[in-house]
């Protein structure tokens, strides 16, 4: 390029950030609702749908006693030893039903984790979890089976409301961590060969159960 070209190019670019355009849209328009509309109201079989489809395990529950009988089920099933729970309500909860597996003292010596969630993305299939849990960042990942136990008032159809409602619910103490987990983790290599459980659990299992009022 000829000095004189490149002068005459810097020269437009100089005269241009003179004169900037006007922005064509300079009020920013507020969102209404979610670009994401529910194609019904039965947000449960939404969940259950997409959770599976992400080898996801899926089970709903009427009351607390089914969940721990389907617990103690799954527990002599898979011969498990020790299962570790970190969130002393939802502990009580299920020994209270009549769940007794909870002996491991530690994730790194347990068969699989229990814990909680923060809500239930059903557009998605995906559990919504924090750091302000009881169970803390690692729980749902160290160990290498991971059963989430939900509610189902815990469901909501997108991450944006969830979102909120956890900015209501912690308002200027948001948590450290927000996580969504899909499914149990998997990655792939260059040729697109899919393995399960690189990065996290190698199952994942979600108990939905009935609340009423």
């Amino acid at each position: 390029m000829s000095q004189t070209a490149r002068e005459n190019i810097l020269k437009k670019i100089k005269q241009a950030l003179t004169q900037p355009v006007p922005v064509p849209f300079p009020e920013r328009v507020k969102e209404t609702g979610s670009v994401f509309q529910p194609v019904s109201d039965d947000l449960d079989v939404l969940f259950a749908q997409h959770f599976t489809q992400l080898q996801g395990r899926f089970a709903f529950c009427e009351n607390e006693k089914e969940l721990a009988s389907q617990l103690n089920m799954l527990f002599i099933k898979r011969e498990w030893k020790a299962l570790y729970c970190r969130e002393e309500e939802l502990k009580q909860n299920l020994q209270q039903a009549g769940f007794k597996a909870m002996t491991a003292i530690d994730v790194e010596s347990c068969d699989a984790s229990v814990t909680g969630c923060e809500y239930l993305i059903a557009r998605t299939g995906s559990m919504v979890m924090s750091s302000g849990q009881e169970s803390g960042r690692t729980v749902s990942v160290y160990a290498p089976v991971h059963i989430c136990i939900a509610y189902t008032d815990q469901l909501v159809y997108d991450v944006e409301e969830a979102l909120v409602l956890l900015k209501e619910e912690y308002g200027e103490q948001l948590p450290s961590m927000i996580t969504l987990a899909t499914g149990p983790s998997r990655t792939a290599d260059i040729e697109k060969t899919l393995v399960v459980g690189v990065h996290g659990p190698k199952e994942v299992f979600c108990f939905l159960v009935q609340r009423n009022g």
